[in-house]
């Protein structure tokens, strides 16, 4: 049997890093950080013999290795382009506009989509907030504290469409001729509306303006919801808003106008996330302002909205939508519904935003590639260096330098 001894040393053989006598190494003052002291030496190796080789390789080897070390640490979020499966869900909008010469009670929120469907004077998780002329909230509303009506109120004619035949507020009255097609009534002429002071109200806010924001709840198909002047009604297959007010103007006699600013508009989830707004447009509209000159205006925001989700580490995956808005701005549009209209075109596609993270067998393999490759490289510059140095010196030795 051979020897335990004999058989490591036959090992020997297949050792790929064979190791050179101390005697025959040579340490130079360039491969560490010195300096070569002879001021007879060219200029050129001079320079070369400044350079700490190995000092400068370790810092770069440090310096690799902790950015390495904090892209492994780091995660970042890599995109994909799925098909939208949630398109039957509906899609909720939260949006804040101040209307500064405009007051709430003439303001309206009407939504409508290719699918059909229409929604005139939405009030549903609405709010308005009179504003007076410097911009600072008057109140929440107002509200009229009425006596029980003890019979029936006439609907002046409109009364088909009412279940019970009877209006007993203005409200009533204004809604059954809205439903009967016939525009608004003159609140000068109804009982109801002198008694519960409409016209008193009208003269006493002409010069308020309002600030309008909530929530809605569309369909996912192309639409629009828009914000205009008076009450809204159907005649055949028309939308017509009542502009009777908005058109004659104040009592004191200064027009109306839809000058607006918009403070939000975003699709789905009102979130702060900072992730979220870091990776998606989710309020391309936020701070845009339009000033309305006389006459009618018509504001129109044609926007394309993508569906996104976000996939984190860690956490629930949020549902957002991102859009791009492409502006048309209209000024005295006689033939034209005065107003701010937001065309909504879905997209069938969705962003997927999958947050990841380096394996730890990655970071390995970067470390080792940077240790070795910068080795590697430092040893051929030192190489050089010597081997300048060394040439140099038997020149000079010989006496074949100027």
């Amino acid at each position: 049997m051979a020897k335990k001894g004999s058989v490591f040393r036959g090992l020997r053989q297949f050792d790929g890093y064979a190791k050179t006598l101390d005697d025959f190494r040579v340490k130079t003052t360039g491969g560490a950080s010195g300096k070569y002291k002879n001021c007879e030496i060219n200029a050129f190796i001079e320079l070369l013999n400044y350079v700490p080789v190995t000092i400068i390789s370790t810092l770069i080897i440090i310096t690799l290795v902790c950015s390495e070390v904090l892209v492994y640490t780091t995660p970042h979020w890599k995109p994909s382009l799925v098909v939208d499966k949630s398109r039957k869900e509906k899609m909720p909008i939260n949006f804040n506009i101040t209307f500064p010469n405009m007051p709430c009670h003439m303001l309206n929120v009407d939504i409508m989509d290719a699918m059909g469907g229409h929604s005139s004077g939405y009030s549903q998780d609405v709010t308005k907030v009179r504003l007076d002329l410097d911009g600072v909230p008057v109140d929440l509303g107002e509200s009229v504290t009425l006596e029980p009506a003890t019979e029936c109120g006439s609907c002046y004619g409109a009364n088909a469409l009412r279940e019970d035949g009877c209006c007993n507020t203005c409200q009533e009255v204004r809604e059954a001729y809205v439903k009967m097609g016939w525009g608004m009534v003159d609140v000068k002429e109804i009982d109801q509306c002198v008694r519960e002071g409409w016209l008193e109200r009208f003269e006493k806010q002409s010069n308020e303006g309002c600030n309008i924001h909530g929530h809605l709840l569309v369909n996912k198909v192309r639409g629009n919801f828009h914000i205009a002047p008076g009450d809204a009604f159907q005649t055949s297959t028309m939308h017509v808003h009542d502009l009777k007010e908005f058109s004659a103007g104040a009592p004191d006699g200064h027009k109306f106008d839809l000058s607006h600013t918009i403070h939000k508009l975003k699709f789905g989830p009102d979130s702060k996330d900072e992730t979220e707004t870091i990776l998606a447009v989710t309020d391309a509209l936020a701070g845009v302002s339009k000033a309305a000159g006389e006459g009618r205006a018509v504001f129109q925001y044609f926007v394309k909205i993508v569906s996104t989700r976000l996939f984190p580490i860690t956490g629930i995956p949020t549902l957002t939508n991102q859009y791009s808005v492409t502006q048309n701005d209209v000024e005295g549009a006689k033939g034209g519904l005065p107003g701010v209209f937001f065309m909504l075109e879905i997209s069938p596609m969705q962003i997927s935003y999958k947050e990841t993270r380096k394996s730890f067998s990655s970071l390995l393999t970067g470390v080792l590639a940077i240790i070795g490759g910068v080795y590697t490289v430092a040893g051929l510059i030192d190489r050089v260096v010597y081997r300048a140095e060394k040439a140099y010196k038997k020149k000079v030795e010989l006496g074949k330098t100027l």
